[in-house]
């Protein structure tokens, strides 16, 4: 038995878990259909072995992120709420300013809000690797191209 960080056990052969990476491209996908497929690969449920309580999940690398699209008015109506802890401290950022500043936050907020709130999705988020344009340097984990 082996002892991950907290206090589940895993048996040999899950916490070595053949991990793979898959390479998304995002040009010209919906961000809801797009964020859910990806969170299927980062918790594991792609795979015949998933079990809701071990990382046996997958890494992602995602690319073109700035040419994500949304269907409908959410284009002009959607909004990035953040609290600064202050008093008056609300802070509402519409999408089109997000997209144009940091379209990787786009992608990386809806993944983070179909993964489960739990610890172990923190490390199951640290897979995910989000870039703009097309150029990405993980190279060395020689991912694997996926088509959604």
């Amino acid at each position: 038995m082996i002892r991950n960080k907290g206090t589940t056990l895993l048996t040999k052969e899950k916490a070595l878990a053949e991990r793979k990476w898959y390479l998304f491209n995002a040009e010209g996908k919906t961000l809801g259909r797009f964020a859910s497929e990806v969170s299927k690969v980062l918790r594991g449920k792609h795979k015949t072995t998933f079990t809701p309580h071990v990382d046996a999940g997958d890494g992602v690398i995602i690319i073109n992120a700035e040419k994500i699209r949304v269907t409908g008015n959410k284009e002009l109506k959607k909004v990035y709420i953040s609290y600064t802890g202050h008093i008056g401290g609300l802070r509402e950022t519409p999408y089109k300013v997000v997209k144009e500043k940091n379209p990787e936050y786009i992608i990386w907020h809806a993944i983070k809000g179909m993964m489960p709130k739990t610890r172990l999705s923190e490390y199951q988020m640290k897979k995910l690797r989000i870039f703009a344009g097309e150029k990405h340097d993980l190279q060395a984990q020689m991912p694997i191209e996926a088509n959604i």
